[in-house]
């Protein structure tokens, strides 16, 4: 059975749906999406606030091995991806990297953030893109050079965002609330501790 959540949810994302191409009743959709959007995180948050431990969430992911050491199966729990190491490293280069899936990760999150926003705020757009792109050098992973980083030297994220009749103050805002609420984004800029333990068998 569908929980009110869920059927608020369900409502939402149609008018998201309705709401992507801007016509002459668009702003009204706009609003229309943005009370839906408060009306269903309304609830959320004054659970947060009265059970602070109930905002509290675990996210997991597990790696599996395959029968290649160049591959492996990702479970996150609701869905299993397929994950392959990079051409340049001795991958068959027709799978996403690793890379592919943390640049994706950080997409995905700036991508929903300022969309989320946008209708919070009840800014009328008529397209939100987000393009992520990572330099990095494989001498480093590949152990050749000790001089060279292992892993992302830079990341660039490009925010392609069309609202003909939203106000420089309100774009002003859009992009000062999804880079400061983008959870991907921000764990990147302020990297969380990071603590590896190993279970060996014999």
């Amino acid at each position: 059975m569908a929980t009110h959540a869920s059927m608020q949810l369900e409502r939402l994302q149609q008018g998201l749906a309705k709401a992507a191409p801007v016509s002459e009743n668009g702003q009204e959709q706009q609003i229309e999406v943005a009370m839906d959007l408060r009306s269903l995180q309304k609830p959320l948050k004054e659970k947060y606030r009265n059970d602070p431990n109930a905002s509290q969430i675990t996210l997991r992911a597990k790696g599996g091995q395959t029968d290649v050491p160049v591959t492996c199966s990702v479970d996150i729990g609701r869905t299993i991806y397929h994950a392959e190491a990079h051409k340049g490293v001795g991958g068959a280069g027709a799978g996403a990297c690793s890379g592919d899936l943390l640049l994706g990760a950080l997409a995905a999150c700036a991508q929903i953030t300022c969309q989320m926003v946008a209708a919070a705020m009840g800014i009328p757009t008529e397209r939100i893109e987000v393009t992520v792109e990572g330099e990095l050098d494989l001498r480093g992973t590949l152990g050749i050079s000790k001089d060279v980083p292992v892993g992302f030297e830079s990341v660039h994220l490009h925010f392609d965002v069309a609202a003909s009749k939203a106000t420089p103050e309100q774009l002003r805002g859009l992009q000062e609330k999804t880079e400061q609420y983008c959870v991907v984004m921000q764990t990147l800029m302020r990297p969380p501790r990071l603590q590896t333990e190993w279970v060996r068998h014999n």
